[in-house]
């Protein structure tokens, strides 16, 4: 099966479905169409994981070094049970300015129904501009287990490993 985004417009919502496995992703612009020069999520190619996520800024939003700031999409989506989505930091610009998601990855669970809004921080030297309509992050859908935690009384019942209690830096470098 191909990996193609479709992207159907309708008049209060868009539609996201993805192609390759049938999972459909609804998504509602939150501004309707006053952010409708706003790219949806997207893959920009066949092979990527994750969708781009655009900025949905009224004026540009400078963020100074040090600094993290809350960036609108414009949409909301209705993620399907049993998944997440996944909100991870763009590698460029993360590279060339220092800026990525300050809780990556941020979890947005199913049940959510708010805009989506991304925490960029800056660790960079210089101040970053984001500009209406700039790629700012990642999103990836992924299915999520559920487990049921079982408290035991004995750490014996955890069963062995072979890293037993070693933390940080414990396997080296």
């Amino acid at each position: 099966m191909s990996c193609i985004a479709v992207v159907r417009s309708g008049d209060s919502a868009a539609r996201l479905e993805l192609v390759s496995n049938g999972t459909e992703l609804r998504v509602w612009r939150v501004r309707g169409e006053r952010d409708a020069d706003v790219p949806l999520p997207a893959y920009a190619t066949v092979g990527s994981a994750g969708m781009d996520l655009c900025a949905a800024v009224s004026e540009d939003l400078v963020i100074g070094p040090g600094e993290r700031a809350l960036v609108p999409t414009g949409f909301a989506l209705a993620i399907p049970a049993g998944h997440e989505g996944q909100v991870r930091p763009r590698s460029g610009l993360a590279l060339h300015a220092g800026v990525t998601v300050a809780n990556a990855p941020g979890t947005i669970d199913s049940d959510y129904r708010g805009e989506l809004q991304v925490i960029l921080l800056n660790a960079g030297r210089d101040a970053f501009r984001v500009r209406r309509g700039d790629r700012i992050a990642q999103l990836v859908i992924a299915a999520v287990a559920r487990a049921v935690p079982k408290e035991v009384s004995e750490l014996a019942e955890l069963g062995a490993s072979a890293r037993a209690a070693g933390g940080f830096g414990h396997t080296g470098r």
